[in-house]
C-alpha cells in the first residue's frame, strides 16, 4: 500500500520566524529514504481551535499526520490533547513516562516541577515513543485508515527519535523492507545532473532515483522496496552501475556524509597529513575537516593568510608576486600551497585565494574568482574557478572554494589529476 504524509508542525515561533522549521526538512529526507511520499508540510500556531482545524484537514487528506511541537510541559503545549480529541482517543496516564522524565530530572541534576508530569499523559493504546535526548515522549498509533506520529519540536530531540524509535514503527505499516542508498556528487549541478538522468528518473519505479541539491553539489538517492534486504539491494545495484558509469568519478562516494569526510577517510588509510593556507575561505576548509572526529590524525595544521603580509613572512610568497599579479592569481595561490605545506611539514597542503564579495577587488577581478590549490612534496596543482554569477554570496563562494579544495585532494588520493572537473 502506497501512504501518504503530511508533516504538521505546532509552534507560534515558528510563525513569527523566531526559530526556522529544520524538523520539517530534516523529516522529509528521512520520510523519503523510508520510501514514504510526503504531500504537504503545515505550520500552525499554539491556538487550540487552529490546530484542530489542522489536525482534520490533515486527516483528510493523508494517511499519515506526523506532528512536531507542542509536546512540553507549559500551558501552550497542547498537541496530545488536541490530536487525541480529534482522533477520538483519551488521554492515560504512563507511569513508565513518568519515571523516565524523573529518571531525566536525576540524571542530569536539575530540578523537576510538578508540570513536568504533564508530558507523561498519552494517548491511550499508543505506543510510546521514547525520549532519550530529552523529557516530552512521543507517540504513535492507528485510528481507522489514519496513522499519527507525535514528536517534540527541538531539533536535537525530534530527529534521533524518528531514527531510533518513529521509522521502525512506520516501515512496520507496509510489507517487505525498505532499503535506500545515496551518492554524492561532486564537480556538476543540480539541473545537469537531473537533465542527464530524467529519462531513466522517469521511467523507474521500483527503484526509484531522486536528485536532492545541496550546497555546491548533489545528492541522488536510489530507494528500493523488495521482501528481503537483499532482493532490495539486488534492485539498486543496477541503478546505482547506471548512475556511475553516466557520471563517472563525478560520485564521490556512497551513503558518505560529506567530501571532507571521504577525505579524512582517505589520508588516514593512507598515512598522510595535510595542512591548509586560505585567505578568501578564512580557514573554512580546516574547520570543515577539524569538524570530524579523528582529524587530529591527518591535520598538521593551517594558515589564514588573509593578508599579503601573512602570506609573504608566513608562507614565503615573493613580494614581487604579490606586486605584480595580486593576491588572486594563480601563481600565488601555487606559492600559498608550497609555504604552507614548508611551514607545516606535511605531505600535502590545499589553498585558496579570490574575491567572496560582495564587491570586486583592487585589480578588478569579479567576484567568485577563487584559485584552489594542491601541493605535495613534488609537485603543484591548480584550478582557476568562477564561482560568482547570479548568486554573489560571501558564504557561497566559500563554501564552494571549500568543496573543491578538497575535491582535489580527494582526486589525487584516488590517483585522479586534481585539477580535472
Amino acid at each position: 500500500m502506497s501512504h501518504t504524509v503530511e508533516l504538521l508542525a505546532v509552534g507560534t515561533e515558528l510563525l513569527l520566524g523566531n526559530i526556522a522549521n529544520t524538523d520539517a526538512r530534516e523529516l522529509s529526507r528521512e520520510l523519503s529514504s523510508l520510501g514514504l511520499n510526503v504531500y504537504y508540510h503545515s505550520v500552525v500556531g499554539d491556538n487550540p481551535a487552529r490546530l484542530r482545524q489542522a489536525v482534520e484537514l490533515a486527516k483528510s487528506r493523508a494517511d499519515i499526520l506526523i506532528t512536531t511541537g507542542g509536546l512540553g510541559p507549559t500551558c501552550d503545549d497542547l498537541t496530545k490533547q488536541v490530536v487525541a480529541e480529534t482522533f477520538g482517543k483519551k488521554l492515560v496516564f504512563s507511569e513508565e513516562s513518568a519515571q523516565s522524565i524523573r529518571d531525566f530530572f536525576a540524571r542530569t541534576g536539575k530540578a523537576m516541577t510538578d508540570n513536568n508530569l504533564q508530558q507523561a499523559w498519552l494517548p491511550e493504546g499508543c505506543t510510546i515513543l521514547k525520549n532519550r535526548w530529552g523529557t516530552a515522549p512521543g507517540c504513535a498509533f492507528r485510528s481507522g485508515n489514519n496513522y499519527v506520529v507525535m514528536l517534540p519540536g527541538p531539533p536535537s530531540e525530534c530527529l534521533p527519535m524518528f531514527r531510533e524509535e518513529a521509522a521502525p514503527w512506520l516501515m512496520g505499516l507496509s510489507e517487505g523492507v525498505i532499503r535506500s542508498r545515496t551518492l554524492r556528487v561532486f564537480g556538476m549541478g543540480e539541473s545537469r545532473v537531473e537533465d542527464l538522468l530524467r529519462q531513466r528518473m522517469n521511467a523507474l519505479t521500483n527503484p526509484t532515483l531522486a536528485p536532492y541539491a545541496k550546497e555546491g553539489e548533489v545528492e541522488l538517492r536510489i530507494t528500493a522496496k523488495a521482501d528481503t534486504p537483499r532482493e532490495a539491494e539486488a534492485l539498486i545495484a543496477p541503478v546505482e552501475a547506471e548512475v556511475r558509469s553516466l557520471l563517472g568519478d563525478l560520485v564521490y562516494g556512497a551513503d558518505v556524509p560529506s567530501l571532507e569526510a571521504v577525505v579524512l577517510a582517505g589520508l588516514k588509510g593512507r598515512g598522510l597529513t595535510m595542512g591548509t593556507a586560505e585567505s578568501c575561505t578564512g580557514g573554512l576548509i580546516a574547520k570543515r575537516i577539524t569538524d570530524l572526529p579523528g582529524s587530529s590524525a591527518v591535520l598538521k595544521g593551517g594558515v589564514v593568510s588573509y593578508t599579503n603580509e601573512v602570506k609573504q613572512h608566513v608562507l614565503g610568497v615573493p613580494a614581487r608576486l604579490l606586486e605584480e599579479q595580486g593576491a588572486v592569481c594563480a601563481d600565488v595561490a601555487a606559492a600559498m600551497a608550497q609555504g604552507a605545506r614548508r611551514v607545516l611539514g606535511c605531505d600535502l597542503s590545499v589553498s585558496a585565494t579570490g574575491v567572496a564579495g560582495p564587491d570586486s577587488d583592487e585589480r578588478g577581478n569579479p567576484v567568485g574568482l577563487v584559485y584552489v590549490a594542491l601541493a605535495d612534496r613534488e609537485r603543484v596543482w591548480v584550478r582557476e574557478l568562477h564561482l560568482g554569477g547570479t548568486r554573489h554570496r560571501r558564504d557561497r563562494i566559500r563554501a564552494l572554494g571549500a568543496n573543491h579544495a578538497f575535491d582535489m585532494i580527494r582526486r589525487y588520493l584516488d590517483g585522479k589529476d586534481p585539477e580535472q572537473l
